[in-house]
């Protein structure tokens, strides 16, 4: 399944995978294991830092601080990414 992003930041991940990263409690070890799985792994390494900075931007969550570390912003969109599928499906 499909998160569609506005800036190429778009992930392909199964609907197990989005419900094993959103989920109610803390997601975020389990986005971790899922950053490790080599289909997502190798999506996650395409993306481009200031696209996902533009897209994690629109989100209003993040300061300017916080949207520098490329590393968080990874886990941030797989998790948002996850959530949109589960939320859309």
């Amino acid at each position: 399944m499909w998160n569609f992003s506005n800036y190429g930041n778009d992930l392909d991940i199964t609907k197990n995978q989005a419900e094993i990263g959103y989920h109610q409690g803390e997601c975020e070890n389990d986005i971790l294991e899922l950053m490790e799985i080599p289909s997502i792994k190798r999506q996650l390494k395409k993306l481009d830092k200031q696209q996902l900075k533009k897209e994690l931007k629109q989100y209003g969550a993040w300061d300017k601080q916080q949207l520098e570390n490329h590393q968080e912003n990874l886990k941030r969109w797989l998790w948002i990414s996850c959530g949109d599928i589960i939320d859309n499906n």
